[in-house]
């Protein structure tokens, strides 16, 4: 076993309430490596969070019932200030992005439009956790 295999996999906090969505995210994920820990509301990301879990990123829908994606962020941020986000959502967010990055411009931040292009989807995780 070389040093890189001893490696642990990076994890994924996945926070998507869409059942299929969230189950074909977590299968993508998975094969590319990525331990991943799936939740489908804000309430239930934010008990993971509270754990000493370890998480390398929280990849969030914008659109959750409730507590909505950018709340969720805010809360995270509270509790993991240097976590990097990737945000999902079915329409381009700029606003949200450049919102994001400005309050919290010491943590890594990004998006994604729903529905993923997988190769996006990779060198957009690339990017945030090798930052």
């Amino acid at each position: 076993m070389s040093e890189i295999d001893a490696l642990p996999a990076k994890t994924i906090l996945l926070v998507e309430d869409d059942h299929v969505v969230r189950e074909l995210t977590t299968e993508v994920l998975a094969e590319f490596g990525y331990g991943v820990t799936a939740q489908r509301d804000a309430a239930s990301a934010l008990e993971r969070l509270r754990s000493d879990q370890h998480f390398d990123l929280l990849m969030t829908d914008i659109g959750l019932p409730g507590m909505d994606g950018r709340a969720l962020v805010a809360a995270a941020r509270q509790l993991r200030p240097a976590l990097p986000v990737l945000f999902a959502s079915g329409y381009y967010e700029q606003e949200l992005l450049d919102e994001v990055r400005a309050r919290d411009a010491s943590a890594a931040t990004d998006s994604i439009v729903k529905p993923y292009d997988f190769g996006l989807l990779a060198q957009r995780l690339n990017a945030l956790l090798n930052q």
